[in-house]
């Protein structure tokens, strides 16, 4: 399983970014996705999560009307659209499947607003 984040930088607040996750070593389409976040010194949490089916999802309170997830399996990628940032969404960001009971991590994508 591999998953290759890419999208994140250097953003105004207000502004937007649109990351990207590029999954392979598995049936993309078969498995549930989520975008974390992680600041340094403290816990990763979770920020979106999409179906399989890409029907249904979930957001965390802070992020909800700002983010969008959304996922493309014909190119076994999922997406975060981000929207109006804040300086609080300053993170790496980290694709996540569950595959076998395991989970499996990207690098991740940093992600800094500031002005």
């Amino acid at each position: 399983v591999q998953l290759v984040e890419s999208g994140g930088g250097l953003v105004q607040p207000g502004g937007s970014l649109r990351l990207s996750c590029v999954a392979s070593g598995f049936t993309f389409s078969n498995y549930n996705m989520r975008w974390y976040r992680q600041l340094p010194g403290k816990e990763r949490e979770l920020v979106a999560y999409i179906n399989s089916a890409g029907g249904s999802t979930l957001y965390t309170d802070s992020v909800k009307g700002r983010f969008t997830i959304s996922r493309d399996n014909a190119k076994a990628a999922v997406y975060l659209q981000m929207n109006s940032l804040k300086a609080e969404d300053t993170a790496v960001y980290y694709c996540n499947v569950v595959v076998g009971f395991r989970d499996y991590w990207g690098r991740g994508t940093q992600v800094t607003v500031s002005s």
